[in-house]
């Protein structure tokens, strides 16, 4: 009985993490056989009701210790509700330093890394927003990537 009551808890916390009355919102994409394609342009959609708030917004990466580069160009763009012209940015996201080595959180040979975009974002309109995001590096497919994704956190 207590396991079960534990695992309905699970599903619950789990669940209610993904909400953005927690004030925060992240999804990932898995990426097939663990490669970025350039053709492959992840869309993420989230909901804003709160115009008021700042917001911070991250890119999340989870790739493997085996990826050859220590960084990551990825464009991202926003596409507004109602609107028909997008927002488009250019990331040089460093994953690994010289001094360091991998940035981010580790288990085993796989690294999860958080890398903040756009600090203090003010949302202009409610509604659905999508997020697409691209890989921009010279090799085709770029692989040892196993999921890109968007965290939206607001600012208390």
């Amino acid at each position: 009985m207590v396991k079960k009551i534990f695992v309905f808890l699970l599903i619950c916390l789990c669940l209610a993490s993904c909400s953005f009355t927690t004030g925060v919102f992240e999804k990932t994409v898995v990426l097939k056989d663990h490669q970025w394609a350039a053709a492959v342009k992840p869309d993420i959609e989230f909901s804003i009701t709160d115009t008021v708030s700042l917001y911070n917004i991250y890119i999340v990466l989870r790739h493997t210790d085996a990826f050859h580069f220590n960084n990551i160009y990825v464009r991202a763009t926003v596409y507004e509700p109602g609107e028909s012209r997008t927002k488009t940015g250019d990331y040089d996201l460093l994953l690994a330093t010289n001094e360091k080595g991998w940035i981010g959180t580790a288990m085993d040979d796989i690294y999860d890394a958080r890398m903040l975009i756009q600090p203090k974002t003010r949302f202009r309109k409610p509604g659905a927003y999508h997020f697409v995001m691209e890989q921009l590096m010279r090799e085709d497919p770029l692989k040892n990537i196993l999921s890109v994704g968007l965290r939206v956190e607001k600012i208390e």
